[in-house]
């Protein structure tokens, strides 16, 4: 990267219901803890019953634009990644910048790679500022997450969403490069009308999640000539607790690298928001000069990697703000099964 750019702001938004794994065995008719001793989930995120993910989004952006002294005008892009859509013909984009008061002058797109369609958009507000396009670009990922009942996706289908501003000014973190890597590998899919995704069971794990991280991983770090030692921290997607981890120590990288961005058990998989909530999760706690590598992973399927490092305006500018993504967390309640059902049985 030639110019240098990097985060600017980010927020985040977590709703507060909770639907744990415990619950989701005894309506099941399992022994309670048994799903949660496998997938290493404690409970999810679940959205209200007014929420989908453009309100998701608009709520996290409203965060990292609230943080932030620069003026909303200077906003030229705007992109959702997100595979919950409230619309398949409508963009979520529009209402989102329309709901945060944004100029009409923008570049506004909606899009979907599964769960790595909010780094997606990172890579795509960072080459628009890098080009010279805009001052600043707005990158969202926000998702209420789909699953059928009794499949094994309700254990781990959640809600959330992260935006990140994009600029060259003011920067909390720098974005030092970026690398993606891409197959035609089905191992979760949606066909057009369906209500509820597909997945290939195990076939998810080795040539998709694993197969993938690795490769853009191993590319990122080759070419800046690194090695996982030579990092402070490590943020992949989590689809649940066990993979990232795996992939982690596969890698060679620590358990004290991956573990401070590890919010999964209690939230679930929040597809993609998942790892850039894990990140905001991350730069609320760090110093500054950390070397951060982040991996998402999207199905179908692909993964983006990125070589970040933060700056002492982080720590300055973090000391004066609210609503960490820790507060959030305390904030949580927990639902039952049929209140679930009826926050959930709108499309979301």
């Amino acid at each position: 990267m030639k110019k240098k750019i990097g985060i600017v702001s980010y927020g985040c938004y977590i709703p507060s219901g909770r639907l744990t794994s415990a619950e989701i065995d005894m309506v099941r008719g399992k022994s309670p803890g048994s799903t949660q001793k496998a997938a290493g989930l404690i409970s999810k995120s679940v959205p209200q019953v007014d929420e989908d993910a453009a309100t998701l989004a608009v709520m996290s952006a409203g965060q990292a634009l609230e943080r932030s002294s620069f003026k909303k005008e200077k906003v030229g892009s705007v992109f959702v990644g997100s595979e919950s859509h409230p619309y398949a013909v409508k963009p979520t984009g529009a209402t989102v910048a329309a709901a945060l008061g944004l100029s009409e002058q923008l570049a506004v797109a909606d899009l979907e790679f599964a769960c790595k369609a909010g780094t997606q958009g990172l890579q795509i507000a960072a080459a628009y500022v890098q080009a010279g396009q805009h001052e600043l670009g707005l990158a969202i990922g926000s998702d209420t997450a789909q699953a059928a009942p009794g499949d094994a996706l309700e254990y781990t289908a959640s809600a959330g969403s992260a935006a990140f501003v994009v600029g060259s000014r003011g920067m909390l973190v720098e974005m030092l490069d970026t690398v993606s890597v891409v197959s035609d590998t089905p191992d979760f899919w949606r066909a057009a009308g369906a209500p509820f995704p597909s997945h290939a069971g195990r076939f998810t794990g080795e040539p998709a999640y694993f197969a993938h991280i690795t490769k853009s991983v191993t590319q990122l770090l080759n070419q800046n000539k690194l090695t996982p030692s030579q990092i402070d921290y490590c943020v992949f997607h989590t689809p649940n607790a066990k993979f990232p981890r795996q992939v982690a120590k596969r890698l060679g990288f620590s358990k004290e690298q991956i573990e401070p961005s590890l919010l999964v058990e209690t939230v679930g998989n929040t597809y993609s928001a998942a790892s850039l909530i894990a990140l905001a999760h991350l730069l609320d706690t760090v110093g500054a000069n950390k070397t951060i590598l982040l991996a998402s992973y999207g199905s179908g399927a692909g993964s983006d990697a990125f070589l970040l490092k933060t700056t002492p305006l982080l720590v300055k500018k973090r000391s004066a703000w609210n609503s960490l993504v820790s507060d959030q967390l305390k904030k949580s309640y927990t639902l039952s099964y049929s209140e679930y059902l009826k926050n959930t049985s709108r499309g979301h």
